[in-house]
């Protein structure tokens, strides 16, 4: 596979030979000029040369590699925009993946083999990437089950933003007792006798998930860049080749970026990173603000690992939940004191910032600030900023947004949470959250990401289904046509505006000569696949920088080796997302969209008698089969 002699495609001497060409494929470059290609080249990391084979056949030198994508779908290099791929990689052997996982049944199958060949003081730990609604059950796992299936290993289940699933050794390991107290914005639920039961809540805030799962024993040393390449790889199977990295709770620079510093110095990252940086300490955030302007600039580093600014939190004061199950949090009413504080500091030393903000009440505040401070001349300054998440942005904010030359990057966590959004604030506010279209309307710079691991699924391809589709992991359709986009913008909305969140759109997100070598050949063809299928897409091969960092299928075996995980891992017997494609609907699942469908029947029978269409029915159903 590593060299594909045909005709026309002969090996010869050039000064200006490609390292890798890839042909016989239908590649989508993202490129207006020229939509299209059938072959390309990459030589130094950069494409060189686009076109057919008659145009690369030139650049065929004795030490090219040429792969042939044997008429499959290209694309360039995903990139997701709102990604916390460093926690993530610092974690992911330690991390049983539930992600893609279709029935609870198997999900506890998968943590009953894992408990017993996890070692004595490890914990088995589900972490993200799953919702209930995604289980052919529709639950979440009781204690009960856990005890049941890990009676001496401390287990901990996270179920997005809401709560926390413990066994009888993970309350002991985590030091929960009957005089445990809840910690701010959290609740214990326990027993007649106030002993704890094992069940978390946030209320509104994750913060008691978040440290309790903190308790966990973490990775040192070289086990730490393991786990680290090993999750970046897991990226790259999916056609990933850059992410931004959102930073979020628990994650200290300098200490937990070293691992992908080393790993950038080695050369080994198979996936570009731009990071955030995220004061951690409520009422340090402006001194750690100003030591870290002292320390770095945004934009330092290379095409490998650089500074993006700051955020996703400036101050957390300023920061709202989206645990969907709990009413909008009421935030301080004087938090705009600080964070003007913290966002004139980096205006005036030349900082960009990217804020979460779920709802428009906290938006709108920002705004007042930011508007403030543009009176004076000092924002945006020439800087990069945006709003993350915004799932109830309105019109109106939308318009102040871009007056002030912001930008937002929405994530898909309505895929996971759709359903307790839907109930608290009902279809209509559910059928534009966000509204992705109204902010592509008003011709706003929209990225696209998933916001994993805590919550969503890494895999992009869920994303850019929800995007297409409007429908939850639960197959819930939440939003309508008219807040959905085509498959390009969505596909535009996963390369080229990423990387102008990140002012590289000129080198990333399309390939066109001099720009990245970062593609992906996919296992189906995503412009027509069936639109429930597209969720169920791969990368075979995936290259970044001209290297071939994945590779699949026929493929096998042309991308670098890794250093094997620990023995024990959850990676080592299940590896990550759990690919499930084209698989029937379960017979629970099935059940329920019958049941459905009869209670449709139903309501538009009553509805055609109220109006005089069909005759009202008397007496029992008659069935010819039983007339006996």
């Amino acid at each position: 596979m590593s060299t594909m002699p045909v005709g026309g495609l002969v090996p010869h001497p050039a000064a200006d030979a490609a390292d890798l060409v890839v042909r016989n494929a239908r590649i989508h470059t993202g490129d207006p000029s020229r939509p299209h290609a059938e072959a390309l080249g990459i030589r130094d990391g950069v494409v060189t040369v686009i076109g057919d084979d008659r145009d690369v056949a030139g650049h065929i030198g004795p030490d090219t590699k040429v792969v042939d994508a044997l008429g499959r779908r290209v694309i360039p290099g995903l990139n997701d925009s709102h990604l916390h791929v460093i926690r993530g990689g610092l974690n992911y052997v330690l991390e049983l993946r539930w992600d893609g996982v279709r029935s609870l049944r198997q999900g506890l199958a998968m943590l009953r083999e894992q408990a017993a060949r996890t070692p004595k003081g490890q914990w088995v730990r589900v972490v993200g990437g799953w919702s209930a609604e995604q289980f052919a059950e529709r639950r979440l796992p009781t204690v009960a089950e856990l005890n049941a299936a890990a009676p001496d290993t401390p287990v901990f289940v996270l179920h997005l933003y809401q709560s926390a699933v413990l066994n009888r050794a993970a309350l002991k390991a985590a030091g929960f007792t009957k005089d445990t107290p809840d910690p701010k914005g959290g609740q214990i639920v326990r027993g007649r006798a106030g002993e704890p039961t094992g069940m978390l809540l946030a209320a509104p805030s994750a913060l008691i998930l978040y440290s309790t799962l903190a308790k966990a024993p973490t990775l040192e040393g070289e086990d730490k860049k393991t786990s680290t390449r090993h999750f970046l790889r897991e990226l790259n199977r999916f056609g990933l080749t850059s992410a931004i990295d959102a930073a979020g709770g628990f994650q200290n620079f300098p200490d937990n970026y070293a691992t992908v510093i080393e790993l950038a110095k080695e050369g080994r990252l198979s996936l570009r990173i731009s990071y955030h940086l995220f004061p951690q300490t409520a009422g340090q955030e402006i001194d750690d603000l100003a030591r870290w302007i002292e320390t770095v600039r945004p934009e330092e580093g290379d095409a490998w690992l650089r500074l993006n600014g700051a955020g996703e939190n400036l101050t957390w004061a300023a920061a709202d939940f989206e645990n969907f199950t709990q009413p909008r949090p009421e935030l301080s009413p004087d938090y705009e004191v600080e964070f003007e504080k913290a966002v004139r500091l980096l205006m005036e030393n030349g900082w960009g910032f990217r804020l979460h903000a779920t709802y428009d009440e906290t938006i709108r505040r920002d705004l007042g600030v930011f508007e403030k401070l543009a009176a004076e001349g000092l924002f945006p300054a020439g800087n990069r900023w945006l709003f993350d998440h915004a799932e109830t942005v309105s019109a109106e904010s939308l318009d102040r947004i871009s007056a002030l030359g912001g930008a937002l990057s929405v994530q898909n966590r309505l895929s996971f949470q759709g359903e307790a959004f839907l109930r608290r604030y009902g279809p209509g506010a559910a059928a534009d959250a966000p509204p992705i279209r109204a902010m592509l309307d008003r011709g706003l710079t929209v990225g696209a990401g998933t916001d994993a691991t805590r919550v969503s699924t890494y895999n992009p391809w869920v994303a850019l289904h929800w995007l297409v589709s409007g429908r939850s992991v639960g197959d819930l359709t939440l939003r309508p046509p008219a807040n959905r986009v085509d498959r390009r913008t969505a596909l535009t909305m996963f390369t080229q505006a990423g990387a102008k969140l990140t002012g590289e759109d000129d080198v990333k997100g399309v390939l066109r000569p001099g720009c990245y070598g970062d593609l992906a050949v996919l296992s189906d063809d995503y412009f027509t696949v069936p639109e429930p299928e597209i969720a169920g897409i791969e990368s075979l091969l995936t290259v970044t920088g001209g290297r071939i960092v994945y590779a699949a299928a026929e493929y096998e075996g042309l991308d670098e080796e890794l250093p094997p995980v620990p023995a024990w891992s959850p990676v080592a017997r299940f590896g990550g997302y759990q690919a499930s494609r084209h698989a029937p609907l379960a017979g629970a699942r099935q059940a329920e969209l019958l049941g459905e469908a009869v209670a449709e029947s139903e309501r538009h029978r009553r509805w055609r008698t109220a109006r005089g269409l069909t005759p009202e029915a008397v007496g029992t159903p008659f069935d010819p089969c039983f007339d006996l």
